[in-house]
């Protein structure tokens, strides 16, 4: 990989440090300033805004493959962490051309503003083609992304930093995204030109406690688009308490980090709610706790599954669906325990993308089903949880698709 960059300047005014020494030059883009993290690739076209505000991304720095961003500027509706204030999700990006100015209508900024007020670190004008092929060979690295206007970098000091880094392996990152306090969620799905609706009370027909990792806001949006009336709790609220609820259904959701470390709290929840016989769906992370729940083990990837254009087979329906990925730990097909079905597969590599447990109404998927940014072939897992609530309640059931 080159360690220069495309663009010409007198200086550069960012610079991508890696734990083995490499140094790529570029140019500054949103906050100034410096932070360790682990450097990943999206392959998505559209949705930047989505991605880079999503959670699950917390401790990584997104290079995007798609070479021109930017074109839609920001806005307030594409959020998608849930508190915004704390702003949760991806801590660095890095482009290839410099931003685009933005032609929607929707754009109530420009993203590089936008990058600035969120604290996120960003560079352009490098090969990140390059990049990118670099990742798939060696794997997802450590890393600093420095920014400085006046192209001041100490970068003997920055290897160091980038080489000292542990990484997200062992790190519980859920706390850090978790919410701090049980609420309540009512927003429903977007509609063009209108916006977000309010599900009023009136209109629940079933109450969902999400358990919230670092949940993704058009997750909860779905539910709300069911008629479910939705409870979020902490990361680490107990069984007990989450079970003082009463809720229909329970939900785990996606979030950052290595999930055996939070399933140091996570998963002995998770087990005494399984128990309950409650209807229960996982996604993402807590897909991966599901699975350590139920006897599996989890690894770290070598480059991870990042982008809106991923092919996964359902095996309990045969059809293929092009869904949302994010995720740089995957449970272990092998280690799946007897009782617990492999539901789900990625058509890149085979890694497990699904399960299910035998006899009991409890799935999950490590894909994101909610498509924010990305296709929606998968929606209908949400009515597949639904309608176990449904069965449980002796309610007649939905139509998946």
């Amino acid at each position: 990989m080159t360690a220069t960059a495309p663009w010409t300047s007198a200086k550069p005014t960012a610079l991508l440090v890696l734990a083995d020494g490499t140094v790529i030059e570029g140019k500054g883009i949103g906050a100034t300033g410096k932070v360790q993290a682990e450097v990943v690739f999206n392959t998505a076209l559209t949705g930047y805004q989505e991605i880079m505000t999503d959670p699950s991304y917390l401790g990584q720095i997104v290079t995007f493959t798609f070479p021109h961003i930017g074109n839609i500027g920001a806005n307030d509706e594409d959020i998608e962490d849930l508190t915004p204030a704390a702003r949760h999700g991806a801590v660095g990006v890095i482009f290839k051309a410099d931003i685009t100015d933005p032609s929607s209508y929707r754009a109530a900024k420009d993203l590089d503003t936008w990058l600035k007020a969120r604290g996120i670190i960003g560079m352009c004008g490098i090969d990140t083609r390059a990049l990118t092929a670099w990742i798939r060979e060696n794997g997802a690295p450590n890393a600093v992304i420095a920014h400085d206007p006046n192209g001041v970098f100490d970068i003997e000091a920055l290897k160091a930093e980038a080489k000292a880094w542990s990484g997200l392996e062992g790190l519980d990152l859920a706390k850090v995204a978790s919410s701090g306090q049980t609420s309540r969620w009512s927003e429903k799905p977007w509609v063009w030109n209108e916006g977000y609706d309010e599900l009023a009370d009136a209109d629940t027909t079933h109450h969902v406690v999400a358990l919230d990792y670092g949940v993704k806001r058009n997750i909860l949006r779905l539910f709300t688009g069911l008629g479910c009336k939705v409870t979020v709790m902490p990361a680490t609220t107990s069984a007990e308490d989450v079970l003082a609820q009463k809720p229909d259904g329970i939900f785990l959701s996606n979030g950052p980090g290595d999930p055996a470390a939070t399933g140091e709290y996570a998963v002995p929840v998770i087990q005494e709610l399984i128990k309950s016989d409650i209807p229960l769906f996982g996604i993402c992370l807590g897909h991966q706790m599901l699975g350590l729940a139920l006897g599996a083990t989890t690894e770290k990837m070598h480059q991870g599954h990042h982008g809106a254009n991923h092919p996964v087979k359902d095996h309990t329906t045969g059809k293929v669906e092009i869904v949302s990925m994010n995720h740089g730990f995957a449970v272990d097909s092998k280690s799946l325990p007897e009782g617990v079905e492999e539901t789900h597969i990625s058509l890149f590599d085979g890694t497990n993308c699904g399960l299910r447990l035998t006899g009991k109404p409890v799935f999950s998927v490590q894909h994101h089903p909610e498509a924010s940014p990305g296709p929606q072939d998968s929606h209908y897992l949400f009515r597949r949880f639904i309608n176990l609530v449904r069965e449980k309640k002796g309610e007649p059931v939905l139509a998946e698709r």
